[in-house]
């Protein structure tokens, strides 16, 4: 058995339309899809040109969490104790930082030069953090 790929990842939001404001109104994702399941509302986003990359915005709740441990994750992540992490990469780590600036993106660490190449910290409204890194070539 050989897996030769990670398809999808997942994080939790609070709020699935407020997610997609951020993920694709200010980071520039994309919808890949957005399903009512009926025991729950399947929503991805992927970046362009990676649709088979994705990344599930999950509210806490059924299936995954009965509805006190759901309660749980929701308090843990509001106060900033739970966010998952994802990691993008760009090919101009400044523009990129200035643009989600003048987006009012919250900014958790600016654009630093590190052994590995330039890059910078982010949040989103549910206390995810995100490194956005513009990568030196691998010698």
């Amino acid at each position: 058995m050989t897996m030769n790929s990670i398809t999808r990842s997942q994080i939790y939001v609070l709020d699935q339309d407020q997610a997609l404001d951020f993920y694709v109104g200010k980071l520039g994702m994309e919808v890949n899809t957005d399903q009512d399941l009926g025991f729950m509302r399947w929503l991805t986003v992927n970046l362009p040109g990676e649709p088979t990359r994705e990344i599930l915005l999950e509210k806490p709740g059924p299936p995954a969490l009965d509805p006190a441990t759901a309660e749980q994750v929701r308090e843990l992540l509001t106060k900033g104790a739970l966010g998952g992490f994802l990691f993008m990469t760009t090919d101009d780590a400044q523009k990129t930082y200035e643009d989600l600036v003048a987006k009012g993106v919250e900014i958790t660490d600016e654009p630093t030069e590190r052994p590995y190449g330039i890059d910078f910290g982010i949040r989103d409204p549910f206390g995810n953090k995100i490194r956005i890194g513009q990568m030196f070539p691998r010698a």
